[in-house]
């Protein structure tokens, strides 16, 4: 009589990549925030700039005025 054998091996399997596909769409997502933040910061940051910028012209300006009430009034004498 003659002994059959029958082997099976088993190989594991394999994520096919999906790991690789998460990962990548995770790092992608990643860079977009980051670039979105410091967007946001330097635009924030800009308008901060204006502001000032603004203010200061504003005071500028009041002194001007102060100084123009002060020459008047000493031509008025």
């Amino acid at each position: 009589m003659t002994d059959d054998r029958t082997i099976i091996v088993e190989t594991p399997s394999r994520g096919g990549g999906a790991g690789w596909v998460i990962a990548f769409v995770l790092i992608v997502a990643l860079i977009a925030g980051v670039v979105f933040f410091t967007q946001m910061s330097t635009s924030q940051s800009a308008k901060d700039n204006a502001i000032t910028n603004a203010a200061q012209d504003v005071g500028q300006a009041a002194q001007n005025v102060g100084n123009a009430a002060q020459e008047a009034a000493k031509n008025t004498k």
